[in-house]
């Protein structure tokens, strides 16, 4: 390990497929005020067929997965929507992520968009509830390190690092 630490390397940054302004973030608020509840809804269904599988195995143990048992097609339909609803949440996620934006906290709807701040890759940060992207934190800040973009900032254009497209 270096004992003086130097400046990351470009390679060492992250590189987002997208850079969002605070006002392209804000156009895609509305289809995230809609997916969003889905998304958690399916983490809450998740949760629900996780513990009616672990009942079932707290119960029966190995025998419920013998084609005979009594319970085995209901432990067959939960498995299956256990990967289903799986495959979709990651899908979901994942096509978010293509698009620079990481979804951080299901529960509270919140919400990254990668953004520039004075030159500084950034985080724009938004939450359900929030009429508009009005806040940013550093990448290896979080919430509590949220500060308010700049009026001005709002409708610059980042220089891109990356696709300036979806």
């Amino acid at each position: 390990m270096d004992p003086f630490p130097t400046e990351p390397d470009e390679d060492d940054l992250p590189n987002p497929p997208r850079l969002w302004t605070a006002t392209e973030a804000n156009g895609r608020i509305a289809a995230l005020e809609e997916l969003l509840p889905r998304l958690h809804g399916w983490v809450v269904r998740l949760r629900e067929v996780h513990e009616e599988t672990h009942r079932l195995g707290e119960f029966w143990g190995k025998d419920v997965d013998a084609p005979d048992h009594v319970d085995h097609a209901l432990k067959q339909r939960l498995d299956a929507e256990w990967q289903n609803l799986t495959r979709r949440l990651r899908e979901a996620v994942a096509g978010l992520k293509r698009e620079g934006i990481e979804v951080k906290d299901l529960e509270s709807g919140l919400v990254d968009f990668y953004g520039l701040q004075q030159g500084e890759l950034v985080f724009l940060c938004w939450q359900k509830g929030e009429a508009q992207v009005g806040f940013y934190h550093p990448l290896t800040g979080g919430y509590s390190n949220r500060r308010p973009i700049a009026e001005t900032a709002r409708r610059a254009a980042p220089s891109p690092r990356g696709p300036s497209s979806p």
